[in-house]
């Protein structure tokens, strides 16, 4: 599918009832991974990215030049719409949201979203007009491209340890009526917050499962009308789990019993055949 194609087949995606499951690759061998096991759509994912360069996520440890060499090589490893997390946007003001969402549109994403976080821990949150500005710009320059990019506004206040869901659900609602097409609060502390959030918006919500502690199903998000559901850095740090666990085994235990959990050289090595499609 060429650039437009992969739009269209998003946006598409996001006006089921049932909610879009996007999972978040952190470099091209884990896109091409996931998109043989048939989903429909990946995004990336920052902190995904910074624990495989050996950084700290969230401490502006990544620039948008590598977050966006990072996502041009998944979107070049895959045949899917792919989406991205492009942080808040990498500046402060209204012009650098623009400015990215260009850039992003540029090397073939189809969506991408922007958070109201500073970065600045004395003031991790935007003041609400200024995010607001933010997201109207980023709307205006999605809405300039030749194709229906999917803008993706994040209200960041539960991950930055601001425990306030009315200011939360005031600013989604703004966000939406400035043209956002999905909104998305992480960090969303139970499944009644979760409903209250989606019950005050018409658009898609997202939600980041994967965190520890968090049991609900895709059929109890679908209940209180989560309409897509992606996965962050869960499955890096999945993967980064077990290879902890291996690690540890051959150094306290002088076994090697982890290799039978492993998938074959042959098998991995098949996964990375360019242009390897589920269908």
């Amino acid at each position: 599918m060429n650039s437009l194609d992969k739009a269209l087949a998003f946006q598409a995606l996001h006006s089921r009832r049932h909610p879009l499951i996007l999972p978040n690759p952190w470099d091209a061998g884990s896109a091409r991974i996931l998109t043989s096991m048939g989903f429909e759509a990946l995004a990336t994912t920052s902190a995904g990215l910074a624990f495989s360069l050996g950084r700290r996520d969230a401490e502006g440890a990544l620039s948008r030049a590598e977050i966006l060499a990072n996502a041009q090589s998944i979107v070049e490893a895959t045949h899917l719409p792919v989406s991205a997390d492009l942080e808040n946007g990498f500046g402060d003001s209204p012009e650098e949201v623009s400015k990215t969402i260009h850039m992003a549109a540029d090397i073939g994403l189809v969506g991408g979203s922007i958070e109201d976080a500073t970065g600045n821990p004395q003031a991790p949150i935007y003041e609400f007009n200024h995010a607001l500005e933010r997201v109207i710009a980023g709307v205006e320059a999605a809405r300039s491209l030749p194709l229906p990019f999917v803008f993706v506004a994040r209200a960041e206040n539960f991950s930055a340890g601001v425990h306030d869901l009315d200011d939360t659900i005031r600013r989604l609602i703004a966000f939406e009526q400035a043209g956002a097409d999905v909104l998305f609060a992480p960090g969303l502390p139970d499944l009644k917050a979760i409903q209250r959030v989606c019950e005050a918006l018409q658009k898609p919500v997202n939600v980041v499962m994967g965190l520890a502690g968090s049991t609900f199903t895709v059929d109890d998000l679908a209940g209180v009308g989560v309409r897509r559901i992606s996965l962050g850095s869960s499955l890096a740090r999945a993967a980064l789990g077990e290879f902890i666990r291996a690690a540890e085994e051959v150094k306290a235990m002088g076994t090697f019993n982890f290799a039978s959990n492993a998938i074959s050289f042959r098998e991995a090595n098949s996964l990375m055949a360019p242009g390897r499609k589920s269908d």
